[in-house]
């Protein structure tokens, strides 16, 4: 149980991660398939675990929306589309639908799929009044002022209706190969596809940064007010549309069969390439809107409608080369270098092999043939090798026995798919990668330290550890392209305000094994110091709640190398904070309670409220238990707040928490109830 509660926190971590990755700073690292894959080992062993299982979590259909813009609360929520990826699992819907509404056909508008950014606009008396992100589906982010800079969205109908709409931003094809081209040329980081573009562009604090841009959009739905202007069905909401002067996708037909339904999706499987704006799949909606309250929603998704998810295209190539990369915590991934081919639209000529086990069940081998698609439309990657076409001198690929960076012994641990190198900070590649980690947003928080300036500083030797930052001097940097006064005064002021981050900000910006933002806070909090940590054997750390073997393990490693000894021995030379800041008799009202958080909070990201409940001494949780001390809950709180009752736990609203803040009485996890 413990080892499947590790499990499932990490994958927790890693699907948050990938969800701020994609939705907040539109920097995703994996596919959707890649992703698709992690959620469905998730909901695996939750349902293997069901006591594991959290309602809130489940609920996520966005991403948190930009502290920088203004929030906007919606009145009911922007839901995201289930997903149907065959035509079995097209025909079960639309059988279930037809069933629901005891009906002999049900008649579907079908429409091209648009890969941009979700937005809710609202036009009072034909007039824009505000625009807004989809952001976590209950609250998204004001961008009003930026849908009005993009040309095809406009300020004022051609006829005075009082309607909230929904639809898509996007960035055409042909305007992404320019920006790109631009950005190249200016020595800038590329967009990785017109989605990121798209969405970078339109949550800029500066809307004449969008509109230099040259964004597009699509509408697709009236979320409010359709009823009252006499509109009936979804193909009439388009119609309508179109004729108040909003740009609407033309290539929507209304399906009254299946047979109708699957002509749409044969046609547009090839042609979507023709188009100038991605598109991965269709979206099928019963068209008639009173069907839409019958048919009625899911936590997450309508059931009125699905997007259709098109099967990734698959082309042949030949593999030239296999070279292996070294991540920041030394995983040997291996990519296959191809004859460049066309694929979806765009010209490939690597693709990902993901792991060791890919390759031996695949025997991809150099030379072979093989078929390559895009994962989830973005990451090209190997599905088969043809081995009708294989040479007769060709050998399986196996993974090396040392490192292709700096030599070091390769290992692969029982139990894993990976193999790593174990180098640890002395690998070129780890240090590349622990550096850029070390200096982000939710570790060290070096502002001013991004990507190319780390290569820069190691291209010129002026770091060989994450130590070696706070050598930096002015002398150092004024000489380097690219560097003047303010970049490089930025970077110092940066790089001395992270001096006094607290311990579990450093923590988790070495880059430990397993050890997420989340762990590292709880260490941080039983031990106080690092010292004390590095003292701890793996029976102590496995005491500490939700610290289980795998992690105890990797901790007590990371703290044995040699190397990694020297550079914390160098940091703390440096005077950097190696302490977490103990609470006051002022903050420690929640010394020794228990704290269980869910629901959405109007005062506090999720994050700022965990903070604040540890400032105050106490530990969260993230299930409720006959342990738990106390459960506060903001909007939609789920299956958390009724477990809660349940167990006749003490219970605070927001408001209520806020109330007690303001007349706070010290508390432990056995007094708690006094404050009810």
């Amino acid at each position: 149980m413990d080892e499947a509660r590790e499990l499932v926190q990490s994958l927790r971590e890693e699907i948050t991660r990938h969800n701020r990755l994609y939705y907040e700073q539109d920097q995703p690292e994996i596919s959707d398939a890649a992703y698709d894959q992690l959620v469905r080992e998730l909901n695996r062993l939750e349902e293997q675990f069901p006591q594991l299982k959290t309602a809130a979590f489940e609920s996520r259909v966005g991403g948190r929306p930009n502290p920088n813009l203004k929030t906007v609360t919606f009145e009911r929520p922007v839901l995201s589309l289930g997903n149907l990826h065959n035509r079995e699992e097209l025909d079960d819907y639309y059988r279930k639908t037809v069933d629901s509404l005891q009906a002999g056909v049900v008649p579907l508008c079908c429409e091209l799929k648009i890969d941009g950014l979700s937005i809710v606009v609202t036009y009072v008396a034909g007039r824009l009044t505000l625009g807004a992100t989809r952001g976590d589906g209950a609250r998204g982010e004001d961008v009003t002022a930026n849908l009005a800079a993009i040309a095809t969205i406009p300020q004022v109908l051609r006829q005075p209706v009082s309607v909230e709409l929904r639809g898509e931003v996007y960035m055409p094809r042909s305007t992404f190969s320019s920006l790109n081209q631009s950005r190249t040329k200016a020595g800038l980081s590329l967009f990785a596809n017109p989605r990121n573009a798209a969405a970078g562009s339109l949550r800029q604090l500066d809307p004449r940064v969008t509109a230099e841009r040259k964004l597009s959009a699509f509408f697709y739905e009236v979320r409010e007010g359709a009823q009252s202007l006499g509109i009936t069905s979804q193909t009439e909401s388009l119609r309508a549309m179109a004729q108040w002067g909003l740009p609407v996708e033309s290539h929507h037909v209304l399906a009254k069969s299946l047979p109708e339904i699957y002509n749409y999706i044969d046609y547009w499987e090839n042609a979507r390439h023709q188009l100038d704006f991605d598109t991965d799949g269709l979206v099928l909606k019963v068209d008639d809107l009173t069907s839409h309250e019958i048919l009625g929603q899911t936590q997450k998704a309508p059931r009125w409608a699905m997007a259709y998810k098109f099967p990734p295209e698959e082309v042949l190539t030949q593999v030239q080369d296999i070279l292996v990369s070294v991540g920041r915590t030394g995983t040997l991934t291996p990519t296959a270098m191809l004859d460049p081919v066309l694929v979806s639209g765009t010209t490939v000529s690597r693709a990902s092999l993901h792991n060791w086990d890919i390759i031996a069940e695949r025997d991809v081998r150099i030379g072979d043939f093989v078929y390559i698609r895009k994962a989830g439309e973005i990451i090209p990657e190997v599905v088969r090798v043809e081995l009708s076409l294989r040479g007769s001198h060709t050998e399986p690929f196996m993974p090396p026995s040392y490192c292709p960076e700096c030599g070091s012994a390769v290992v692969r641990e029982i139990g894993e798919s990976a193999y790593r190198c174990t180098g640890g900070m002395g690998c070129p590649a780890q240090l590349r990668e622990s550096i850029i980690h070390f200096a982000s947003r939710d570790a060290m928080d070096i502002d001013g330290l991004g990507e190319k300036t780390v290569d820069l500083l190691l291209d010129q030797s002026l770091i060989h550890n994450v130590a070696d930052l706070y050598r930096l001097t002015r002398g150092d940097l004024l000489p380097l392209p690219r560097f003047g006064e303010q970049l490089a005064t930025n970077l110092l002021e940066g790089i001395e305000q992270s001096r006094h981050r607290p311990l579990s900000r450093l923590l988790f910006g070495l880059g430990i094994r397993f050890v997420g933002e989340r762990v590292a806070g709880l260490l941080a909090q039983h031990f106080g110091t690092l010292d004390q940590l590095m003292a701890a054997s793996s029976e102590t750390l496995q005491g500490i709640p939700d610290v289980g073997e795998r992690i105890a393990q990797s901790v007590v490693e990371f703290f044995a190398q040699p190397v990694n000894l020297k550079v914390i021995g160098e940091l703390k030379q440096l005077g950097i904070q190696t302490v977490e800041p103990k609470t006051t008799s002022e903050s420690g009202l929640l010394q020794g309670a228990t704290v269980v958080l869910t629901g959405t909070f109007e005062r506090w990201t999720r994050k700022q409220a965990e903070n604040l409940v540890t400032q105050m001494g106490g530990r969260v949780s993230s299930s409720v238990s006959s342990r738990t001390s106390l459960v506060i809950y903001g909007a939609d709180p789920g299956a958390k707040l009724t477990k809660a009752q349940d167990l006749h736990l003490n219970i605070m609203n927001e408001q209520d928490f806020v109330n007690w803040l303001e007349n706070p009485q010290p508390i432990s996890s056995n007094s708690i109830g006094e404050i009810r």
